[in-house]
């Protein structure tokens, strides 16, 4: 199998970058679909639409209704087809962008993503996670290339909750991790081939980043300042963490993560959330040198460590060992570790995970 990376035609990051969402948009289409949620459309609809208007591109706009299923995204292709739109813009949050890409996609069309958050690599990916409309994990939808355009306004993203900042963090922080495993077992990646040198550079540069520049984003954010390290954690959350999982690949953070979705109490929770409880099991599973130093961190950022954090009283071995299941499923990623894992050994990690969670945290 050949090695295989692939990335976003382009990536724009900087302070002001919304105003100039219209001069960006036109390369690709005349009228836009933008698929934004009713409070998005609030903030920031009259600045999407005046940029467009500006630039001679038409829109539509349609809310989201919550959820990345397959209802809502055939929804959405009936509407982009009633409105003669040929580009979809998806404004907001990672499951606005996957919804976004996956109604591209059906159509073939091209597709703007334009996060007002950094809370999840999803909008570098080629791929869309898709969930039951009442959201439980249901399936990865690959697609045949990437977003045309990601666009980051800095500016945007430094002023929404610390929180989902913080929660993209817990999203980076599998990045680096899942690609070495990916890199041990000689894995297949979500790009279609083998881990490249380069997607596992940056990989670790993404996990780098997050333990120089982390803290100090979140300190910088919650004094609403953007600083360079805000501008530097961003990227990784994004732009590196994005590149470095589709390229390098998948392995236990985010199947564990999608086996929690099974567990109604979690859903409360952002996807990093709760993929950093995921990172600290897998880090568990392989009896990693670095579990301390991702713990420690995650405790400083106030990424959740236990069960209890997530909102999960019941954590008893059956329900964890069902998670479990769900975790190794045939068609997820867990299979990608370098040696063999069953559901046992997934539910004695993540309960190991838990009891040093709350170890840490009582320090």
């Amino acid at each position: 199998m050949a090695r295989v990376f692939i990335s976003p035609s382009k990536y724009v990051q900087g302070a002001g970058e919304l105003d100039r969402l219209g001069e960006y948009t036109k390369v690709y289409g005349k009228k836009a679909l933008v698929i934004i949620s009713a409070g998005g459309k609030k903030r920031f609809g009259e600045r999407v639409e005046a940029s467009l208007t500006v630039a001679g591109v038409e829109c539509a706009f349609d809310e989201f209704n919550g959820e990345c299923s397959q209802a809502e995204i055939d929804r959405l292709v009936e509407v982009l087809k009633g409105t003669g739109s040929d580009v979809v813009l998806g404004v907001g949050g990672g499951k606005i962008f996957d919804t976004a890409k996956a109604v591209a996609a059906a159509v073939d069309v091209p597709v703007v993503v334009v996060p007002t958050i950094a809370a999840t690599d999803a909008p570098c990916s080629a791929l869309s996670v898709i969930y039951t409309d009442e959201g439980q994990f249901q399936e990865y939808q690959f697609f045949k290339q990437n977003p045309n355009l990601v666009l980051m306004d800095t500016e945007v993203i430094a002023k929404s909750p610390v929180r989902l900042t913080v929660s993209g963090m817990g999203d980076a922080l599998a990045t680096y991790f899942e690609a070495r495993a990916c890199k041990r077992s000689d894995a297949g990646t979500c790009a279609g081939g083998k881990v490249t040198s380069a997607a596992m550079a940056l990989a670790r540069l993404c996990y780098e980043t997050l333990m120089s520049d982390g803290v100090k984003a979140k300190l910088a954010l919650e004094a609403g300042a953007c600083t360079e390290s805000v501008e530097k954690v961003i990227e990784a959350n994004t732009l590196l963490s994005g590149l470095g999982f589709e390229s390098a690949g998948l392995a236990g953070a985010h199947a564990i993560h999608n086996g929690m979705t099974a567990m109604p109490e979690t859903h409360a929770f952002y996807h990093g959330e709760k993929v950093a409880f995921g990172t600290l099991t897998q880090l568990v599973l392989e009896n990693a040198d670095e579990l301390y130093e991702v713990l420690d961190f995650c405790v400083e950022v106030g990424l959740p460590v236990t069960f209890a954090q997530l909102g999960v009283a019941d954590a008893s071995y059956e329900r964890v060992l069902e998670v479990a299941r769900l975790a190794c499923a045939d068609n997820d990623t867990l299979h990608n570790m370098p040696f063999e894992v069953t559901p046992e050994k997934v539910a004695n990690a993540m309960l190991a995970a838990d009891a040093y969670g709350r170890a840490a945290l009582a320090e």
